[in-house]
């Protein structure tokens, strides 16, 4: 992209290209790599942050991981309201089958900009958790995203 093309821009423009070229980056990673791409809760949170700080309504979003923690493919799998969405597991199974994954990430958004977990948020990793391992897919994180504050399960030992 051209510097004349970044200037005509808007905020939101900019935010949705950066987040592409970091999808890109990690998705086209090579095991020579010496960092993998979500061997850090912190790289998991940067590119989420992007993806979803900014939305006015709540959005369930999975990030599909190989076996070495690279991105397969990220998906907002369940759109809801200003304070919720519905998560069906089901469905979750499926698209973790349906991309042949080893490994995943949760993610949602708290549009108030508060990222502490509510107990509902607790339960659903805990269904996600038990419903994935029976097909021996890990979870490795559940991850919040409330403005410019960013909660980790797994930093929490909630997972």
């Amino acid at each position: 992209m051209s510097e004349i093309s970044i200037i005509e821009l808007n905020d939101d423009e900019i935010i949705q290209h950066a987040a592409g070229i970091l999808e890109t980056r990690l998705r086209y990673r090579t095991s020579e790599d010496l960092n993998e791409p979500f061997s850090t809760p912190q790289v998991a949170k940067d590119f989420l942050r992007l993806k979803l700080a900014e939305l006015p309504h709540e959005v369930f979003a999975v990030l599909f991981l190989d076996n070495r923690h690279r991105l397969i493919h990220y998906e907002e799998m369940f759109r809801g309201t200003i304070d919720g969405a519905a998560v069906h597991p089901r469905e979750v199974v499926k698209a973790s089958l349906k991309h042949n994954c080893a490994a995943v990430i949760l993610a949602h958004n708290h549009p108030s900009g508060v990222a502490d977990p509510s107990r509902a948020d607790e339960a659903l990793t805990r269904r996600l958790q038990e419903a994935l391992g029976l097909i021996d897919i890990r979870v490795l994180d559940h991850l919040i995203v409330g403005g410019t504050e960013t909660l980790s399960f797994a930093e929490r030992g909630l997972i």
